[in-house]
C-alpha cells in the first residue's frame, strides 16, 4: 500500500495511491484504515510530507563506508540523535542554505515510519510497529558538525529534513538500492544490505529508550557518497521500490 498525504481543493488529506487516483482515508492511517469513498484523480493532488512526526529520531554512522569517507570509526551501539519536527518539508519543496554556510551536505535515507506506540519492544514488536518506509533527506550543514562537537545545529535547521514522496507499506527493506543525484549527477549509490544495524533492530533499540509515537520517524543512516549542495541544484533521493524524492535549494533566511 502506497500511503500519501496530500493538499487538494484546499483541503489536506491522507490517501492510498491507486494508480492514477488517490483514495482518501478517514483520518491519519493508525489502526484500522477507513476510506471516506472519496477519489481524487493524483495529478490534481500536491503531494506534502507523508507524516507530520512528534520527533525525528536519526541514526549516525551506520554505513561503515561513509563512516570512513568522514574518517570515523564504526560504532559499537547506533549513534543517535535528534532532528526537530520543525525541520521536514515534502517533495517539492526548497532546502534552504543557511546564510554563511561554506557547505550544505545531501544525504539520502531510508526513513522508518512508525504506525503506533512502540516501547521497550523486542524484535517482534518492533516489526509489527513499522507503519512502513519513505525516502529522506538528511541535510547536513558540515561546517557546523565540525565545529560543534555534536550535531543539533547542523542537523536542525527548518527545512533539513525532506521526507516522501510517500509511505509504502508492502516492502522488504533489506537489500534496497539507495540513491542520491544533484542535477541528474550521480552521487550516493549504496544500499541498505550494508547497513551496521538494520531497521527492526533500530526501531527496537530507539523504543529502550524513549517511546516512540505513531507517524514517528527513524532516519536509518546515510550510505558513502555524501556532498555539497548549493542554492539553483536539484536533489534527488531515490530508493528501490519506494520512489524518488525531489527538491531544491535556495538561500535561507
Amino acid at each position: 500500500m502506497r500511503i500519501a498525504r496530500v493538499a487538494y481543493q484546499g483541503r489536506i488529506a491522507f490517501g492510498v495511491i491507486e494508480g492514477d487516483t488517490v483514495s482518501e482515508l478517514d483520518g491519519p492511517p493508525i489502526g484500522d484504515i477507513r476510506f471516506t469513498g472519496n477519489r481524487v484523480p493524483l495529478a490534481d493532488c500536491k503531494l506534502l510530507a507523508p507524516v507530520l512526526p512528534s520527533k525525528i529520531v536519526a541514526v549516525g554512522r551506520n554505513y561503515s563506508e561513509h563512516a570512513a569517507e568522514l574518517g570515523n570509526d564504526i560504532p559499537d551501539d547506533p549513534l543517535l540523535f535528534l532532528k526537530p519536527s520543525t525541520s521536514i518539508i515534502g517533495p517539492g519543496e526548497a532546502i534552504r542554505k543557511p546564510h554563511g554556510l561554506e557547505r550544505l551536505d545531501h544525504e539520502a535515507e531510508l526513513a522508518i515510519v512508525i504506525a503506533g506506540l512502540v516501547r521497550n519492544a523486542d524484535a517482534d514488536q518492533a516489526e509489527a510497529g513499522i507503519l512502513g518506509y519513505t525516502c529522506g533527506n538528511d541535510v547536513s550543514a558540515r561546517d557546523y558538525q565540525k565545529s560543534d562537537g555534536q550535531w543539533t545545529r547542523a542537523k536542525g535547521f527548518d527545512t533539513f529534513c525532506p521526507l516522501g514522496p510517500w509511505i509504502e507499506t508492502n516492502i522488504d527493506p533489506a537489500a534496497l538500492r539507495i540513491q542520491s543525484r544533484v542535477n541528474g549527477e550521480p552521487r550516493q549509490d549504496g544500499n541498505t544490505k550494508d547497513m551496521i544495524f538494520d531497521p527492526v533492530y533500530l526501531v527496537s533499540y530507539v523504543s529502550r529508550i524513549m517511546t516512540l509515537l505513531p507517524g514517528d520517524i527513524i532516519m536509518t543512516g546515510t550510505p558513502a557518497g555524501v556532498g555539497p549542495m548549493e542554492p539553483g541544484d536539484d536533489v534527488e533521493v531515490e530508493i528501490e521500490g519506494i520512489g524518488v524524492l525531489r527538491n531544491t535549494v535556495e538561500f535561507g533566511g
